[in-house]
């Protein structure tokens, strides 16, 4: 028994291994299927992804930003649009056909070549002033960026469409972020504004290509962000190195390669994402002391640099608002100088109004009032300054020019609106006598007429219903250029000599544009 139990055993295990090893192949079989099929399928469908990525990749537009701007930007609602504006009105006003000299203020120079507003008519500005010359300082190189500031916006939610009213500081490149936080407190909690206008030199930030110097306007940006205030930004003068070959260099001009100005924009909205709320690109474009091109003054030349920055603007930041370059009220038409009206009408046949949210505009005041048609101004015998009283034209009278262009943009179709980037009326009463050259319109405005004006224009903006934005023409010019009368943007500052404020601060005060827009978001 014993015998035939150990001559059977091993016949066993050889059955039992037999049998565990087909069953081990079968299942070895099975897995090495079920593998084969895996593979294949995602095989055939990681091919598909591939296809997709290659097509998102072709399909992608290339941004003209650095690795440094590429950060998450927390959009502004601001929802304006051409749609959100009243259709104006057509007033009744026509351009007289004759040309008158005007010895008015120009705009944007408050911080131009040499802090001037002087007539385009009759003299062009010497390069120079002192918020124009920013401190020796080591320039900060693209290669090795600066970190952008990371403050956070505390704006409000809701970006207003109606009008609203802002003011244009000065603020020298020497000061820093406390020192600006006194200027930037009078236009959000004393004067009770909304909106803050500086504008911003090209050739300043980006001296060198691809060199910037971003001391100055990080500063600007944290106190603005802290005053809960929303920014236009003027973008005006390309640097030497962008300038067109054969140009004028010593008036500014545009560049000669249209992206170059469209990158140095990119680099300033992704640097401050969500801080810059309108951009106005240019200054007074009609005249060549702001548009010395080989070219000549010549609108479809400006539309074209504008339609690059407009591009790269709505590609980074559609909520940006795009503010055309407003124009000097001239009258005048030579190789110097354009009239605004013609120019006007260049612009439009250029395409302007397809590629803009709001249509920009000038016209400090002379010695009449804001809502005084040119050809219907009472004489003032005691008046010094003739132009408006004996020589009637459209470029003396702050309702005739802002009409016309509204007329202008409403007989094209359009309902894009005026953004007044600046008005004022300038007054020497206070200013011992003195005045610039060619200003003698303003020893004829006391300061209570002068904030007379003011307040009556701003009334009569509102009302009107075609303009979005107004920014008061100026702030502080007064004690940032030391008072001096021969300074032609000191008789338009609201800080008088020895700090007194004209008598129009209270008056803009208590319109409270500020709690106007905080009861609008909070629906009280």
């Amino acid at each position: 028994m014993n015998t035939v139990t150990h001559m059977q055993h091993p016949t066993h295990q050889r059955q039992q291994l037999r049998g565990f090893m087909a069953v081990w192949m079968a299942v070895t079989l099975l897995v090495g299927v079920a593998t084969f099929v895996a593979i294949y399928v995602g095989t055939d469908n990681l091919g598909d992804n591939n296809n997709g990525s290659n097509n998102n990749t072709n399909s992608s537009v290339a941004a003209v930003v650095d690795n440094q701007s590429k950060q998450e930007a927390a959009p502004v609602d601001q929802t304006t649009t051409n749609n959100d504006t009243v259709q104006p009105e057509t007033v009744q006003d026509t351009s007289a056909n004759g040309e008158a000299p005007v010895s008015s203020s120009n705009g944007d120079a408050a911080q131009a070549s040499d802090g001037s507003a002087s007539n385009p008519a009759v003299e062009s500005a010497a390069n120079g002033g002192t918020e124009n010359n920013p401190p020796a300082q080591p320039a900060q190189q693209d290669a090795s960026p600066t970190p952008s500031p990371t403050f956070a916006p505390t704006l409000p939610a809701t970006q207003q469409t109606g009008f609203d009213l802002g003011a244009q500081v000065m603020i020298p490149y020497s000061k820093d972020a406390n020192s600006m936080t006194g200027t930037l407190d009078a236009v959000s909690n004393q004067l009770r504004l909304n909106w803050v206008k500086l504008q911003v030199r090209w050739q300043f930030v980006e001296p060198e290509e691809g060199v910037y110097d971003w001391s100055y306007l990080d500063a600007f940006f944290q106190s603005v962000t802290e005053k809960n205030l929303k920014v236009l930004v003027g973008v005006v003068t390309a640097p030497e190195w962008a300038r067109q070959a054969g140009a004028d260099l010593t008036k500014n001009g545009p560049p000669a390669d249209n992206q170059k100005f469209a990158d140095f924009i990119a680099q300033l909205i992704t640097r401050y994402p969500s801080k810059i709320h309108a951009i106005e690109v240019w200054n007074e474009m009609n005249i060549d002391r702001e548009w010395a091109s080989i070219n000549g003054i010549n609108a479809p030349e400006y539309v074209e640099m504008l339609r690059a920055v407009a591009n790269t603007i709505r590609f980074l930041d559609p909520n940006i608002m795009v503010v055309s370059g407003a124009l000097s009220p001239t009258g005048v038409n030579n190789d110097a100088v354009h009239d605004d009206f013609r120019y006007t009408d260049e612009l439009i046949a250029a395409g302007v109004l397809d590629v803009i949210d709001c249509f920009g505009a000038h016209h400090n005041g002379y010695n009449i009032g804001p809502n005084v048609p040119y050809d219907q101004v009472p004489n003032d015998p005691t008046a010094t300054f003739r132009g408006p009283f004996d020589s009637p034209h459209p470029s003396w009278s702050f309702y005739s020019t802002l009409t016309t262009y509204a007329n202008k943009i409403s007989a094209a179709g359009s309902t894009v609106p005026l953004c007044v980037t600046e008005f004022g009326w300038a007054t020497t009463a206070d200013l011992g006598g003195q005045y610039p050259q060619y200003f003698e319109f303003a020893n004829d405005n006391t300061l209570d007429e002068s904030a007379q004006f003011i307040v009556e224009a701003i009334q009569l903006m509102e009302e009107w219903g075609f303009v979005r934005l107004a920014f008061i023409w100026n702030l502080n010019f007064g004690p940032e250029e030391g008072f001096n009368a021969t300074n032609d943007n000191v008789p338009y500052s609201l800080i008088r000599p020895n700090y007194y404020l004209s008598p129009a601060w209270g008056q803009i005060a208590e319109m409270d544009f500020r709690g106007r827009a905080e009861a609008a978001v909070t629906g009280q």
